[in-house]
């Protein structure tokens, strides 16, 4: 009964998903002008600048499926961002690393998102963000419980 009283804006997902839309919305209009989308960014944020990244380790440190990581990724490849080696200890791993572009385009996306944070932390007391944490880690425990 109390379900079918529920508005979406009542529910937890509702305002993470807007929240989570607002900022990929904000993420996108900033990298636009350097070639850039949300996913692109947070890719390059999430390959190491110095050693690369094994490939098979960018799809769970992002949550993407490996469809959608591959097609954004030989994207890059074409654009000059990112380039593919060989692992030197395991030549079955292939290795992402950064092209001196792809380094460039990194920082331009670390500022956009330590910008963001600075931001919205200044607002924030130390127990709100606390909370906040607190709230999101229950909400995780939640999803891999579910997922499982």
């Amino acid at each position: 009964m109390l379900e079918s009283l529920m508005k979406p804006e009542d529910t937890v997902d509702f305002h993470i998903r807007w929240a989570w839309l607002k900022i990929a919305k904000m993420y996108n209009y900033e990298a636009a002008p350097h070639g850039l989308t949300q996913s692109t960014g947070f890719i390059l944020l999430n390959i190491d600048p110095k050693q690369g990244t094994p490939s098979t380790s960018l799809g769970p440190l992002m949550g993407m499926e490996p469809t959608s990581l591959s097609r954004t990724l030989k994207n890059m490849q074409d654009r000059g961002w990112i380039e593919r080696e060989e692992d030197k200890s395991d030549g079955r791993v292939s290795r992402i690393v950064l092209t001196e572009e792809g380094k460039r385009l990194r920082n331009i996306s670390r500022k956009t998102v330590v910008s963001f944070n600075e931001r919205v932390l200044e607002e924030l007391s130390e127990e709100k963000l606390r909370h906040f944490k607190e709230v999101i880690q229950i909400i995780d425990q939640h999803t891999v419980r579910k997922a499982s």
